[in-house]
């Protein structure tokens, strides 16, 4: 019984092709753009992750605090100090690394070729907080920190600009006024999730970038890498008491410091991206309802053309129950084809975004399974008035319809 109605659907379906086609268009459209915005949407939210993540895993950034410009804050401006970085390191039993930095944008020169790059001061546990390792070459030892020596490690952009595919490792450039001798070449980490190309850089000990480069012993970052397992949350409060009892500020006063949560940030950042897909897609689904009016539409004036053969089944014993079913089943094959169509072009055009927007393509089964399942709940919602209505037809009223 419901294959002869499924062949019957079919049927009138290709009886009337292009009509057919304007009628799922609606459908078509509604669930491409439903299915394309989502998977774009999954696949920004999972860009931002990574390239957050990117940043350091279990990473935690401390920053000497600045006053407001408007004067409502009442703490004293104090930048961070080996003091701070001495009493982390000393009280934090959670970190598996602590590391102090000083970084400046400078003109870094090689032969006749020269680049702005970031140019960063630190110690050997940077590497560690910011799980970033070297592609070629070692990365500088503790007594080349603890020395000053002018050995630096540089990113891959760095690397290219000035050596191309070439081998840099005992090459020497120049960073600002300093001589500094290449001693590897650091992992690609790409652009952060904020803009920044994490590769235009060069990292050197931190005594020699404060001799050499800065001309003080100002420290502009702490990193806090919390150990596996570790809630950062948690090493964000001992960080926050460590500090406050570093600086002696008293039980009322403001932090002259700021501590941020990179962990936090990712998945603010993530919740965003989350919660505009979510928006863009219920936009889109708009057009299903659309659709789904195409449908009634159709499915009206077809009840209205085959009347008289509604009339003669009537005539000769089907039931209501079977005029209900027939053209319940034609609206829903008419708006599942269109939600298959509008899948297959969906993903088309999420794939192709994600190209060229270079971010991960991230279909989800989930969202294709009720994307099909709702275009077909489309289609029996919008199509059972025009199924009822040709069942309750009056067979006599029917047969004299021209």
């Amino acid at each position: 019984m419901i294959w002869e109605t499924v062949r019957l659907a079919l049927r009138s379906v290709r009886r009337n092709v292009l009509r057919s086609f304007l009628t799922l268009l609606g459908i078509v459209i509604g669930v491409a753009a439903v299915i394309a915005m989502i998977t774009i949407g999954s696949g920004t939210t999972e860009k931002v992750k990574t390239d957050i993540s990117k940043l350091g895993s279990n990473l935690l950034v401390v920053r000497a605090a600045r006053p407001d410009r408007s004067g409502s804050t009442s703490f004293t401006a104090r930048q961070l100090d080996d003091k701070d970085v001495a009493g982390l390191a000393k009280g934090l039993d959670d970190a598996k690394a602590v590391s102090a930095a000083a970084q400046k944008t400078v003109r870094v020169v090689y032969g006749a070729e020269n680049v702005a790059a970031d140019v960063t001061g630190t110690d050997t546990e940077y590497f560690t907080a910011r799980d970033w390792g070297v592609a070629e070459g070692r990365l500088f030892t503790e007594s080349e920190v603890r020395s000053g020596t002018n050995v630096c490690v540089i990113g891959e952009t760095v690397r290219q600009q000035f050596f191309g595919a070439g081998d840099p490792d005992g090459q020497s450039i120049r960073v600002n006024r300093m001589s500094c001798k290449v001693i590897g070449v650091l992992q690609t980490k790409g652009f952060s999730g904020f803009g920044q190309d994490q590769d235009n850089t060069v990292i050197m000990p931190l005594a020699a970038y404060q001799r050499r480069i800065a001309g003080d012993r100002d420290i502009d970052t702490i990193y806090v890498a919390a150990r596996d397992g570790v809630a950062t949350a948690r090493v964000q409060e001992n960080i926050e008491t460590i500090m406050r009892e570093t600086r002696r500020i008293a039980p009322d006063g403001e932090d002259n410091f700021s501590v941020r949560d990179m962990t936090q940030i990712a998945d603010a950042m993530a919740s965003a991206t989350t919660t505009m897909t979510g928006m863009l897609g219920a936009v889109a689904g708009v057009s299903l309802l659309v659709g789904g009016i195409g449908i009634m539409n159709i499915m009206l004036v077809s009840v209205t053309e085959r009347t008289r053969e509604i009339g003669i089944r009537l005539a000769i014993g089907a039931h209501e129950k079977h005029i209900l079913i027939q053209f319940l089943v034609e609206a829903t094959v008419l708006s599942l084809f269109g939600g298959l169509i509008g899948i297959a072009f969906g993903l088309g055009l999420a794939a192709a975004a994600s190209y060229s927007l270079s971010i991960p393509f991230a279909p989800s089964l989930a969202v294709v399974l009720l994307a099909v399942g709702f275009s077909a709940l489309i289609g029996m919602v919008f199509g059972f008035f025009p199924a009822l209505r040709g069942a309750r037809l009056d067979p006599i009223d029917a047969l004299r319809h021209e």
